[in-house]
């Protein structure tokens, strides 16, 4: 779902929320009035009776009437090609709050390398940019990529780093992002 004003919803408890672009963490109450705006990579953002943008994580889905994200498409094994391609597939669940394109699509992972370890599972590193050096949901972005992948089977440490040479640019965004975001 994206689009502003599409279902308004009454918070069914207190939450956890994280202010939309610079990061703050903050709650909502019970009974505040939220829209969605957007519900993608299992994560909800909402605009708030004030006319804020936050973000809901999926973990908090009840607080929404909601379900909590269910993750399919993985492969099944632990040797390092099959956590590869599900590192790939639930980095692709990862979505900035004000753009509905994962991150894969949008261009912002630009490696992953997976090493076996000699207790047999795996360490995954990865290296991502963001949209904008200043974006204030870099952290948040780089925190829930980080949670997904280390949620895997036989994934034992992973690296994040966010670097910023090269510059990202929408030149480094799919074609299904581009045709998404009306770009083509």
């Amino acid at each position: 779902m994206y689009g502003y004003g599409r279902e308004s919803i009454v918070l069914q408890r207190d939450v956890n929320v994280v202010q939309i672009p610079d990061g703050t963490p903050g709650s909502l109450p019970k009974g505040h009035v939220v829209d969605l705006y957007q519900s993608l990579g299992g994560n909800f953002t909402v605009v708030t009776e004030m006319g804020n943008m936050v973000r809901i994580a999926g973990t908090d889905a009840d607080a929404l009437g909601k379900e909590p994200p269910i993750m399919g498409n993985l492969v099944s094994g632990t040797d390092s090609e099959s956590v590869e391609k599900n590192v790939w597939e639930v980095l692709r669940t990862i979505f900035d709050p004000e753009i509905p394109v994962n991150i894969v699509d949008l261009g912002l992972v630009y490696h992953c390398k997976v090493t076996p370890t000699e207790e047999g599972k795996n360490d995954v590193d990865i290296i991502m940019t963001l949209t904008a050096p200043g974006c204030g949901m870099g952290p948040v972005l780089q925190y829930d990529a980080e949670a997904a992948v280390k949620n895997l089977p036989g994934v034992d440490k992973v690296n994040i780093e966010v670097v910023f040479d090269p510059p990202w640019s929408r030149d480094m965004m799919s074609e299904v992002a581009k045709l998404q975001l009306g770009m083509i």
